[in-house]
Formats: C-alpha cells, sequence, structure tokens
C-alpha cells in the first residue's frame, strides 16, 4: 500500500470505530428522555428505574465517544492537510458551529442533569436531558452537512488564484438536499441501535431473573422493540427518497452499488451476484426485475446510467483516469446495511411475540440471538458509512478533489504504519473497557431508587449523580 492507503485505513479505522458510539448515544438520549418524562408525568417508579438504569448505559457510552471523536479532528491536520487546506473556507463553518452550538449545549446541560439529581425540580431536571438529546442531533446535523458537501458540493466557488473551495453560502450547504435526507435516515439507524440494546437487555433480564421487577423489564421489552420496528420502517422510507438523491448527484455510486456495467431500462436489482475477483465483469445474478430503476427514479420503468457510460462520461469531463469505485466492496456493504437493519427489525419482532400476553420469554435461541440485537444495527450503520464513502471514490469531494490528491505530502509510511498500529492498539484497550462496563451495569439490573434521607439544611446535601 502506498502513503495514500495508509491514510485511508487509519482514517476508516479511527471513524468506523468512532462511529460504533454515536448511534447509541444519539438513540439512547432520547430514550432515556423519554423514560424520565414518564415518571415526571405518572409518578410511577418504574419509570425513574429504567431512566437511571438506562441512564448509566449512556453516560459510559457517551464518554467513550467523546474520547474518540477528539482524534477525528486531528485526522484532517495530520494525514490529509491538502484536503484541509482545500476544504477550510468551506468545513470551518459547520464544523464551528458543531463544537460551539451542539457540543457545549450537550456538556453543559449533561453536566446539569448528572447532577442535578434531588437538587433540581423534576420537570426541569428532565428538561436538560430534552436538550442534551436536542444538541446530540444537532450535532449530528452540522457533522452531516459537512459530509454532505463532499458528496454534492453547493454554496462555494474555487478561488483561481490559491485553487481553494471558498464558502459563498452557508445556507445552501447546510440546506443541501443530500444532507436534508442524510440527516434522517442516520438518526433513524440510531434509534435502530438504541432500540435493539435496550430490548436484549430488559429480555436478558426476564429470562434470566424471572420475577425481579418483571413488570418493568416488560414495559422496557415493549418500547425497545417498537422503536427498532418503527425505526426500520423510517430507514426504508428515507433510503428510498436517499437513493433517488444518489442517483441524481453520484450516478457512479448508485451504479456501483448494484455493479451495473451496462446502462439499463429497466434495471434489475440483483439480491445476490457473483463477479470476477477484480469486479470488473459479471459472471452470475440473481435479479428482482425493474426493482433498481424503481429505487433510482421512482419508476419501474427508468433508465439507470452503467458504470462503463460513466466512466466514458467522466474521462471527457474531467480527464483520463478510472472513476469507479471499488465495486466488490460497493456492492456487499450495500446489501449488508440493508440486511443486518432488516434482521435487526425481526429479531425485535420475535422478542415482542415472545412476551405477548403476559408470556415470559423461554426460547433457548432467542436469548442465545440477544447480543445481536444491538450488534446488527451497529454493523448496518457503519457498513453503510464505508458504502457511502468508498461509494464516491476516486473523490474526496466529489467532481473537485481526487483522495490521491488530498492527504498530506510530508507524511510517510512509517509514520502513517506507526500511528495507525497505535491507534488500533489504543482503540481495541478502549472497546474492551467499553464492554466491559457495559455488560457489569447491564448485568446488575435496576436500580434502588428509594429516596435518601433529607438532609438538615441544603448546604448539607450531596451531589447526587444520575445513577
Amino acid at each position: 500500500m502506498d502513503v495514500t492507503d495508509l491514510a485511508r485505513w487509519q482514517f476508516g479505522v479511527t471513524t468506523v470505530y468512532h462511529f460504533l458510539f454515536v448511534p447509541l448515544t444519539i438513540g439512547l438520549v432520547f430514550m432515556v428522555a423519554a423514560f424520565e418524562t414518564a415518571w415526571v408525568r405518572t409518578g410511577d417508579e418504574k419509570w425513574l428505574k429504567l431512566t437511571k438504569f438506562y441512564g448509566k448505559l449512556f453516560l459510559i457510552n457517551f464518554a467513550m465517544g467523546l474520547v474518540t471523536g477528539i482524534v477525528q479532528e486531528f485526522q484532517f491536520g495530520m494525514n490529509w492537510s491538502e484536503y484541509s487546506r482545500f476544504v477550510g473556507d468551506v468545513f470551518g463553518a459547520p464544523l464551528a458551529m458543531e463544537a460551539l452550538v451542539a457540543f457545549f449545549l450537550e456538556s453543559t446541560f449533561l453536566g446539569l442533569w448528572i447532577f442535578g439529581w434531588d437538587r433540581l425540580p423534576k420537570r426541569i431536571h428532565a428538561a436538560c436531558i430534552w436538550v442534551v438529546a436536542v444538541g446530540t442531533v444537532l450535532s449530528a446535523y452540522f457533522i452531516l452537512a459537512a459530509n454532505s458537501w463532499m458528496q454534492n458540493p453547493v454554496g462555494y466557488r474555487i478561488n483561481p488564484d490559491t485553487g481553494r473551495a471558498e464558502l459563498t453560502d452557508i445556507v445552501a450547504v447546510l440546506t443541501n438536499k443530500v444532507a436534508l435526507i442524510t440527516v434522517p435516515h442516520t438518526v433513524a439507524g440510531c434509534f435502530l441501535v438504541a432500540g435493539g440494546l435496550v430490548t436484549a437487555v430488559a429480555v436478558w433480564h426476564l429470562v434470566r431473573r424471572p420475577g425481579q421487577d418483571t413488570a418493568t423489564y416488560r414495559s422496557a421489552v415493549k418500547i425497545g422493540a417498537w422503536t427498532t420496528l418503527v425505526a426500520m420502517g423510517a430507514m426504508l422510507l428515507t433510503g428510498d427518497i436517499q437513493g433517488k438523491i444518489m442517483t441524481e448527484v453520484q450516478p457512479m455510486k448508485m451504479a456501483a452499488a448494484e455493479a451495473l456495467y451496462e446502462s439499463e431500462q429497466p434495471a434489475p436489482f440483483s439480491v445476490f451476484t457473483v463477479g470476477t475477483l477484480d469486479g470488473s465483469r459479471l459472471i452470475w445474478s440473481a435479479e428482482i426485475p425493474g426493482l433498481l430503476s424503481f429505487l433510482g427514479t421512482g419508476s419501474f420503468d427508468g433508465r439507470v446510467e452503467g458504470i462503463n457510460d460513466l466512466q466514458a462520461e467522466y474521462e471527457q469531463k474531467y480527464g483520463p483516469g478510472d472513476y469507479s469505485p471499488n465495486i466488490p466492496l460497493t456492492y456487499w456493504t450495500f446489501r449488508f446495511m440493508i440486511g443486518l437493519g432488516a434482521a435487526a427489525a425481526l429479531l425485535a419482532l420475535w422478542s415482542l411475540w415472545s412476551i405477548r400476553r403476559g408470556r415470559t420469554p423461554t426460547n433457548r435461541w432467542l436469548v442465545r440471538t440477544l447480543p445481536l440485537l444491538p450488534l446488527l444495527p451497529l454493523a448496518a450503520n457503519s457498513t453503510g458509512w464505508i458504502f457511502t464513502e468508498m461509494g464516491r471514490q476516486p473523490w474526496v469531494v466529489f467532481g473537485e478533489l481526487k483522495t490521491a490528491a488530498a492527504n498530506s505530502p510530508n507524511v510517510g509510511a512509517g509514520e502513517l504504519i506507526t500511528s495507525l498500529a497505535v491507534f488500533t492498539l489504543v482503540y481495541g484497550v478502549l472497546a474492551f473497557i467499553e464492554v466491559r462496563l457495559l455488560l457489569k451495569y447491564a448485568r446488575a439490573g435496576l436500580p434502588d431508587v428509594t429516596p435518601p434521607p433529607v438532609a438538615e439544611s441544603d448546604e448539607d446535601r450531596p451531589l447526587a449523580f444520575a445513577y
């Protein structure tokens, strides 16, 4: 591998690892906020128990996501200085908004929520976690707006003297049609993960500890499973719209997602395909007629441009070169994204069925597959992002800057190999810590929410944590 490939591997490892924490953080904070709101409105202690129980898991995950996210900022300057020089004027605005608005909103009100138990009025305390939830979505929105600009650059001009992209319209960047559909699609994926975790943990306790807080865990199963199912429906709806926008702004990515070499009208969607190892030729395929045309154009008779025709078009427009991404990788990550998410929804439906009419889950296969319930949507999220970024290649900014021209010219292979090894080792340790902590506190069960003795004066009251 050359220096660019090593830089891409490092960025891919750190980014995918960081994104393992992001979906659970965004989805779970909304569910914790909903649990606390239910407690405030009803006074039922089961909602308070669920708030503190899943709130602890949320805090562990939030802390780990925060630590790994800091590394992302340094990646741009360390390994991708040419990219940073080119996009800095455009990227600076949404990333600054994310830091100054969303991140400080999250951190400030999360601190109030953690230390405000028994000190803040219940309604204000619940409002704090809702502000944190809104902050996580705003953070995702600003970051996805920056990423969407890489997929579909808008609101900028190229300075002929410096060769840099310069921001001309921040509103256009924030309302990029790619961003407007990517945000709800990504957030739906977050709820898919969070719903899966809530369901899996609650079912495990129903099976392993029958009779202990049964009604509370049953409520958690119902809420978690329905969250997963609704999120999957939202992902299918937003994904359908996203596919049509992708076909419009990045037709090569859609062609690569299907390994469609020749333009077709109507174009079939292959459930399974066998091709050559280099991805240059189709050997055999099981197809659904017209489905790709519908996914890309909204019509079962629509025309979808093939890789070969697009390659010829891009050569005329941008000059000689290979403008197709890694076809086998793009093809299979697209299918893994869909298949893994659908499998998680089926497990959630199975969990709901297992508790119908007051039943306690007894199926041993359901218990054995419980760890997959949060892991499947996590894998679906990761493969979806791998598809999104790999399908854009060879561009880092579509139509403007190629990946091969975006890395840091003064960073050598030795430095990249060393830093990649260190990051991988450190992230492996962090993953071990994260999993151990989540398993430890998930197995501990619901907390005791008996009110502490009233202190003689307000000054004597200690800081109270969320757990």
